[in-house]
């Protein structure tokens, strides 16, 4: 198992990852731009922790253990002595690019790249760097402690190496794993989602059911743990319309693009949980 690892990223997703693998016994680093953003990140994994011990999952000592396991910077370069970096940046091409192309300079030569991009192929993102055969998807899911898979993207230049080192990674941090073997915008995970919420949103729009009734058709009907406008309210409408985006953009399939409707919530402000009201008032 690496010794270190290095999380670009203290949002939600990049401060989950952070969280998994001090748990597992990696010693992380947990970068950002900011010192508020990364104080909020480890804020939010002191408290999941505390919720684990109080719910008797974790030991009291463990979670402190963990916990200390974590250190937080602003500096990228603190990530140069790393064995694997996960990137947990903001959904966006150019900036992930410049986060590979820093990172592709850092580190040694031995050391993973990975993606937790949910939509953009990681060949684009690879394509920033010197050793596109380093790179990998490795796709967590929000929560990240409490959901079980791990997506893993193989970009066109990833190494079986590459592969198995992020499958070590993801399965010691208690996942389990899918291969995605063709780099395809959205992956799997994406472009079922898509298609689902994208129909959802459409018989919602039109009038043809409520939000209530679309979801209990999915969840009695199909064995789903969360409705589809239910699980947009959860993950944030604005998320969910940048990824439909890009997946829509590659492949051009008209299943894939966001109805008008989601682009106005996003415009109106109703993101969903987050901000209070999306498909339903929370």
């Amino acid at each position: 198992m690496p010794k270190k690892l290095a999380v670009v990223g203290a949002g939600l997703m990049g401060a989950g990852i952070a969280q998994v693998s001090a748990q597992a016994g990696y010693e992380v680093v947990l970068r950002d731009v900011t010192d508020e953003a990364l104080a909020r990140g480890r804020s939010a994994i002191a408290a999941s922790y505390e919720k684990f011990v109080a719910k008797g999952r974790l030991a009291a000592d463990d979670a402190e253990a963990a916990l200390a396991r974590i250190t937080t910077t602003t500096d990228l370069d603190a990530a140069a002595d790393a064995d694997f970096v996960v990137e947990a940046a903001f959904e966006d091409v150019d900036v992930k690019r410049d986060v590979f192309r820093t990172l592709d300079r850092l580190v040694g030569e031995d050391t993973v790249l990975a993606s937790n991009t949910s939509a953009i192929p990681i060949t684009k993102i690879a394509a920033a760097t010197q050793h596109p055969e380093r790179v990998v998807g490795t796709h967590f899911f929000s929560p990240v402690p409490l959901m079980g898979l791990c997506e893993l993207v193989r970009g066109h230049k990833t190494s079986d190496e590459t592969l198995a080192r992020a499958r070590e990674f993801a399965e010691g941090v208690g996942k389990t794993c899918i291969v995605v073997n063709r780099d395809v915008a959205g992956f799997v995970t994406t472009r079922l989602i898509a298609a689902l919420v994208v129909e959802a949103v459409r018989l919602h729009e039109s009038g043809v059911a409520s939000a209530e009734d679309i979801d209990i058709a999915c969840k009695l009907g199909f064995g789903h743990a969360m409705g589809p406008l239910a699980t947009a309210d959860l993950t944030g409408v604005d998320i969910l319309l940048h990824a439909f985006d890009t997946v829509y953009t590659e492949s051009k399939d008209e299943k894939f693009a966001p109805p008008e409707s989601m682009r106005r919530m996003v415009d109106a402000g109703d993101l969903g949980r987050k901000s209070g009201q999306g498909f339903y008032t929370h």
